[in-house]
Order: C-alpha cells, then structure tokens, then sequence
C-alpha cells in the first residue's frame, strides 16, 4: 500500500505538468481548430530560459525562483505570439493539412535552432527553489519540488479559469471558438484575440518546462518531443478543447504511465500511454468530457 501510495504522489506530480502542456493544446484547438504541434518546442524554450534566468536566484531562494519562473513565462508568452503571427495567421483560411506542415515545420525550426543556440550536449537544471524532503509516519516521501508541482499547477489552473469565465477577454474567448465571424461582427478583434491565447497557452508551456526541469533536471533541445506528444494525448483524452477536461488528462494519463512503471511491465509505460489515445479514439473520440458534435459537409 506504501509504494502504491508513493506511485500515486509521483504520478499526480508528473499529470500536473503533463496538464500545464496540455492546456496550450486544448485553447489553441479552441479557438483555431488546429493543434499546435511546436507548443512542445516552446515547453523546451521555457526549461532554458529558467536555465539561463537562474543567475538571478544565486542563493536559490523563494522569491528567486518565482521571479526566475515569471521571466520565463513572460519570453514564451512572446515567442508564441511571435509564432502565431509570422507563421499561421497568414494561413489562416488554408487547408488543415496547410497549417499542419507548417505546425511540424515550426517545431523542427524551434528544435534545430535550439541545438545551435544552447548546443546539442544535455545539461543540468539548477535547484530554483530550496530543496527539502518531507516524510510521513508511513514512509511515503514528497519533495518540495512536488509540493512545488502542485501548488503551481493548482494556482494557473485556478487563473485561467478565472480568465474564461469571470473578465471580458474570456467572454471574448468564448465567443470567437463559438464563431469567428459572428464574434468580428460584434467587434471583437480576432486577431489580437488569437494572439492573446497563444500567448496564454505559450506561458503555461514555459512554466510546465520549468516545474519538468525541476523534477528532471536535465534538458535539451529535444526535451518536449515526449512531453508534448503525452501532453497531447492528455489533451485528447480529457476532450480537446475543453480546459478541465485537458487538466483532468493530464492527471489521469500522468497515474497511469507512473502506476505502469511500478509494475513488470514498466518498459512498455509510453506505449500503454500512446496505447490510452488509440483507445480514446476509438471508443470515445470527443474524450471524457467533451461533447460530439455534428458537422455538415
């Protein structure tokens, strides 16, 4: 009972961030109906902004290491902007299969860049915040950096929400994944409306690449391929689009890969992860909680 206990505190921790990801996924499909496939790349850029940003929080403290975690979100924020409008606001209107290459093509570009920028060899990612261990009567262990994890994840899951629902811009979110053209007509600007999600989704990436770094404290150039196609399939699981189905993906898929590789059969944890988004598809292709919809053709 202690190690499954164990396995569940691990696998809530690695679903938060896998939720964080997932949540760039399921706003962007939101409101343009395209999944952002380079939002896994801007996970990575995150994790090295917090590498680089790290001098700021020589003696590792608190505060340090939010300003650090602030910093980062914010260049991402800006990098997907950047991303959405140099590469698919002029495709807005293509093909899907358009804005798919382009997507593919974006995060190749993000990835090859980042091997010359910071260099291909991995490196090792700094202790932003003070590090303890706490243990109960039990034995079941949790890292600060885990308590870390969660707090963060619950106080972003916590805002956005606030974001979509209680202010004007979330009305305007809504709104445009309702309809863009109606949404125009009422005089919402789509288009800053669009980059603001972007923006959004790309900052939620960054401080997933960080709280990741933090519990896996290497990174790399490639270091979102994997997160972000677990991510993704987190996303599809909860009901792409929906943003407590996205979080709540995330979680489930996080137990599920961490509860796996307590077992005989944890070599084969990201096939049964890959194996969950076949099944979901087959039997449920809205996911958990989103709703079918007809579409005329």
């Amino acid at each position: 009972m202690t190690v499954f206990l164990q396995q569940l505190i691990n696998g809530l921790s690695v679903g938060a961030i896998y939720a964080l990801i997932a949540l760039g996924y399921t706003m962007v499909y939101g409101i343009l109906r395209f999944i952002n496939f380079a939002h896994s790349d801007v996970f990575m850029v995150g994790a090295f902004c917090g590498f680089y940003c790290s001098r700021l929080d020589a003696g590792h403290t608190f505060a340090g290491g939010l300003l650090v975690m602030v910093i980062a979100m914010l260049v991402c924020a800006l990098l997907g902007i950047l991303i959405e409008r140099l590469a698919y606001r002029p495709l807005r209107g293509s093909s899907n299969l358009a804005v798919l290459i382009t997507a593919i093509g974006v995060s190749l570009f993000l990835e090859n860049a980042g091997q010359l920028i910071f260099g291909a060899n991995p490196r090792p990612f700094p202790a932003l915040f003070p590090e303890r261990t706490f243990t109960a009567l039990s034995g079941l262990t949790v890292s600060s950096n885990q308590l870390m994890v969660f707090v963060v994840t619950v106080i972003l899951l916590v805002a956005l929400q606030w974001i979509v629902w209680h202010t004007k811009i979330g009305t305007a979110m809504r709104a445009v994944s309702f309809n863009h053209q109606a949404a125009a007509l009422v005089g919402i600007n789509v288009n800053h409306l669009i980059s603001f999600t972007f923006g959004l989704g790309s900052a939620l990436a960054a401080a997933g690449g960080i709280l990741y770094s933090l519990n896996y404290p290497s990174i790399d150039p490639y270091m979102g391929v994997l997160p972000g196609l677990k991510a993704f399939v987190a996303a599809v699981l909860g009901g792409i689009g929906n943003i407590p189905g996205a979080a709540l993906g995330g979680v489930l898929l996080g137990l599920i890969e961490t509860l796996v590789k307590g077992t005989q059969f944890s070599t084969y944890s990201d096939a049964i992860a890959f194996g969950v988004l076949i099944l979901i598809l087959l039997f449920r292709p809205a996911g958990l909680l989103g709703k079918m919809q007809v579409e005329k053709v």
